[in-house]
């Protein structure tokens, strides 16, 4: 996911982040924001840089693969491991 300004002012610009998100938190929080559990990633390797907790607008979050030429192919393994058991 793809938190930038449009998700929050602390995410503006150069601060963007991608984020692996592990988990939402349920508690409830201001209409509209989100507690985000995840980890921020190496766009060039695709490896978990740092363990983040960010509070964002649900309306700015970016639901994307990253777009970048470096970015690494997504396994299928785990696509293959649900189509066994069809």
């Amino acid at each position: 996911m793809l938190i930038d300004g449009r998700a929050s002012v602390q995410f503006g610009g150069d601060r963007a982040l991608w984020l692996r998100v592990t988990s939402v938190c349920d508690k409830p929080t201001y209409h509209g924001w989100v507690w985000l559990t995840g980890y921020s990633i190496n766009l060039a390797t695709g490896e978990a840089l740092a363990r983040r907790e960010v509070f964002a607008q649900i309306a700015g979050l970016q639901i994307q693969r990253p777009t970048t030429e470096n970015a690494p192919p997504r396994s299928n393994a785990a696509s293959k491991t649900r189509r066994r058991g069809v």
